[in-house]
C-alpha cells in the first residue's frame, strides 16, 4: 500500500510542477530588470529540477525495497523545491509559502506521526532560514527587501504554530485512518474467511443444493448437484429449474415454498434412471421478503431399491409360512385323488366309455400338474441350503442349452459368449436353474422369434448395478452373466414387480421363474439388474463371486 501511495505522490508533483511552472510564467510575463531576471531563472531552474527529481524517483521506485527511507527522501525533497520556490518568488511575501502545509499532511500520510514532524520540522527550518538570510546576509538576497525584526518574528511564530498544527492534526488523522484501515482490513479477512467457509460448506454437503431467483431461474448450484444431475454449473445456472430437474415445481417443491419433502423420478444427462429425495424452500431476500428459493435434493435410488427389498422380504417370509402349512395339506389330498383315479380307470372294462376315459385322463394330468407346481413353490419358498464351489460358467451354460434344445424353437438363434476358464463360487445345481429359468423366460418373450444371447466376463472392479435388486457390498472379484433376449420386453409399470412370486404376465405362468432366479442369486450374496426397452429387448446382469479354477 505505501508503494502504491509513492507513486501517488510522484504523480501528484508532476501536476503540482505543472501549475507552478504556469503560474511561474504568469508572475514573470511582466517583469524587467537584472533581479527579475535573475528570479526567473530560479524559478524555472527549481520547475526543472523538480521535474528531474519526479523522473529519478519513478527510475528508483521500481528498484528499492526500503519504501520509508524512500519516502523520506521524497518529503525532503519537496521541502527543499518549496523553500527554493519561496526564496525566488519574494521570500516572507511569496504565495508558495502555503505549500509546506501539504507537504506535512502528506507526510503524515506517508510516513504517520514521525513523518509529519520530520516535515513541519524542515518547513521551519527551511522558512526560518530565508527569514533570517536577509539580515545576516548568509545569501545574495538583492531582490528581497529584509522585513524588521518583530516582522520576521511574527512571521516564524505564526509559521511555525500552523506547521505545528498541522502535523498535529494530520498525524491524527493518519492514525484514524490506519486504525480504520487496520479495522477494514479485519472485517474483510473475516468477511472473506466466512465466504471460503460458507463455499467449503457447500461444496462439501453430500446433497444437491441449488438456489433459484423468483422467476425459477438457476442461480447457484453445487458440486454434488452436478453430479447427481450429470450437468455442470455452469451450464445450469440460469436455465429454468423445471429445465435442469423436471418434475421439480409440478410436484409443489417450489411452488408455494412447499417445505415437504417428495420423491420424483428423474433420469440424469448420462442415461440413469434415479430416484431423487427433493424439497424446497423459500430465500429471503436482504430486506426480508422473497428473494428466491433453496431446493435440496439427494439421490435416493439405493433407500428405494432397499424398501422395495425389505417388502419383497416380508411377502416372502408369509409365503414360506403358507407353504409350509399348505403343503401336507394339499399334497396328501392330491395324491389320495391320484391314486384313487388311476384305481378307478384300472378296473373300467375296455368297452367302456370313450369320453370317460378321456376326463380320468385329465383329472390324472391335472394333478400331476398341481404336484410340479406345488414342487416349485416350496422349491421356491424353503430352497435347499446352497453349496458353493468353484464352478465353470461356461460348462454349466454349455449344458443347460443341450437341453434347452428340446424346447427352443427354431426361430430363435442362441449364442454363447462364455471364457472356459471364468469361474463363480456357486451351487452349481442352483446356477442351472438359474440358467434355465432366464433362457426359458427369454424364449417366451419371444414366440416370433429372435435372438438369445448369453455372455459372461469379469464385473469391472468397484462397480455399482445402477438400480441392483440386491446393492450390497461390490467385491473387487466378480462375475457377470449376461443374458440378453430381442424380445416384446417389459413395461416400465410392471417391471418393478417381474421378481414378486406370483406375478405374472403370461396365461400359463406361475410366476415363480424369476423370483427363483432372484432368490437363488440373492443366497449367493450376487446382484441381479435389468434393463428392458419395449418392443426392443430384455437384458438381465447377474453377478456372482468369482473363484479360482477347481
Amino acid at each position: 500500500m505505501l508503494r502504491r501511495r509513492l507513486t501517488h505522490l510522484m504523480v501528484a508533483r508532476l501536476a503540482l510542477c505543472l501549475a507552478i511552472l504556469g503560474i511561474a510564467l504568469g508572475l514573470t510575463a511582466h517583469g524587467d530588470g537584472e533581479t527579475t531576471d535573475r528570479a526567473e531563472r530560479g524559478v524555472y531552474a527549481t520547475v526543472v529540477f523538480a521535474f528531474a527529481a519526479t523522473i529519478a524517483f519513478a527510475l528508483w521506485h521500481r528498484r528499492t525495497r526500503r519504501e520509508v527511507a524512500f519516502g523520506g527522501v521524497q518529503v525532503a525533497t519537496d521541502v527543499g523545491i518549496v523553500t527554493s520556490l519561496v526564496w525566488f518568488t519574494g521570500g516572507s511575501e511569496s504565495i508558495f509559502a502555503f505549500l509546506y502545509i501539504p507537504i506535512t499532511v502528506y507526510a503524515a500520510l506517508l510516513l504517520g506521526r514521525r513523518g509529519a514532524y520530520g516535515a513541519s520540522a524542515l518547513a521551519v527550518v527551511g522558512y526560518g532560514g530565508l527569514l533570517l538570510a536577509p539580515h545576516f546576509g548568509w545569501l545574495p538576497v538583492e531582490d528581497l527587501a529584509p522585513a524588521p525584526g518583530p516582522v520576521r518574528g511574527a512571521l516564524f511564530g505564526v509559521h511555525a504554530g500552523a506547521l505545528l498544527l498541522v502535523a498535529l492534526l494530520a498525524s491524527a488523522l493518519s492514525r484514524e485512518r490506519d486504525r480504520a484501515g487496520r479495522a477494514l482490513d479485519e472485517r474483510t479477512r473475516d468477511l472473506r474467511s466466512l465466504q471460503r467457509i460458507h463455499e467449503r460448506t457447500v461444496e462439501s454437503l453430500t446433497s444437491g443444493l441449488l438456489t433459484t431467483d423468483p422467476q425459477q431461474r438457476i442461480t447457484s448450484f453445487n458440486p454434488e448437484a452436478e453430479r447427481i444431475t450429470g450437468v455442470s454449473a455452469t451450464e445450469a445456472i440460469g436455465k429454468p429449474l423445471e429445465e435442469v430437474i423436471p418434475g421439480a415445481a409440478a410436484l409443489g417443491v417450489v411452488v408455494g415454498g412447499g417445505r415437504l419433502r417428495r420423491r420424483l423420478r428423474f433420469r440424469s444427462c448420462d442415461g440413469r434412471d434415479l430416484h431423487l429425495g427433493i424439497a424446497g424452500s423459500v430465500l429471503r431476500a436482504a430486506e426480508g421478503g422473497p428473494g428466491g428459493h433453496v431446493v435440496i435434493f439427494q439421490d435416493v435410488t439405493e433407500v428405494v431399491e432397499m424398501e422395495a427389498a425389505l417388502r419383497r422380504h416380508e411377502r416372502l417370509a408369509g409365503v414360506g409360512q403358507l407353504a409350509a402349512d399348505l403343503a401336507h395339506e394339499i399334497r396328501n389330498p392330491r395324491a389320495a385323488i391320484s391314486g384313487s383315479i388311476q384305481v378307478l380307470e384300472g378296473s373300467l372294462p375296455r368297452a367302456e366309455d370313450e369320453e370317460t376315459r378321456k376326463l380320468i385322463g385329465i383329472a390324472v394330468r391335472e394333478a400331476d400338474r398341481l404336484n410340479a407346481l406345488i414342487t416349485d413353490f416350496l422349491r421356491f419358498a424353503r430352497p435347499a441350503p446352497a453349496n458353493p464351489e468353484p464352478t465353470s460358467v461356461a460348462t454349466v451354460a454349455e449344458e443347460v442349452l443341450r437341453m434347452f434344445d428340446a424346447v427352443c424353437p427354431a426361430s430363435v438363434r442362441v449364442s454363447l459368449d462364455v471364457p472356459r476358464d471364468l469361474n463363480v463360487r456357486a451351487d452349481e445345481g442352483q446356477l442351472r436353474q438359474l440358467l434355465w429359468n432366464l433362457f426359458l423366460n427369454a424364449v417366451q418373450a419371444m414366440p416370433d422369434g429372435g435372438a438369445l444371447d448369453v455372455t459372461a466376463a469379469p464385473a469391472p472392479p468397484q462397480a455399482r448395478a445402477a438400480g441392483g435388486r440386491n446393492a450390497g457390498e461390490e467385491g473387487a472379484s466378480q462375475v457377470e452373466i449376461e443374458v440378453a433376449d430381442t424380445g416384446c420386453g417389459i413395461p416400465e409399470e410392471v417391471l418393478d414387480r417381474i421378481f414378486d412370486p406370483f406375478f405374472t404376465t403370461k396365461k400359463d405362468g406361475s410366476g415363480l421363474g424369476l423370483a427363483t432366479v432372484h432368490r437363488i442369486v440373492e443366497g449367493h450374496g450376487g446382484q441381479l439388474t435389468v434393463e428392458s426397452h419395449v418392443g426392443r429387448g430384455t437384458r438381465f446382469r447377474i453377478r456372482l463371486p468369482r473363484a479360482e479354477a477347481a
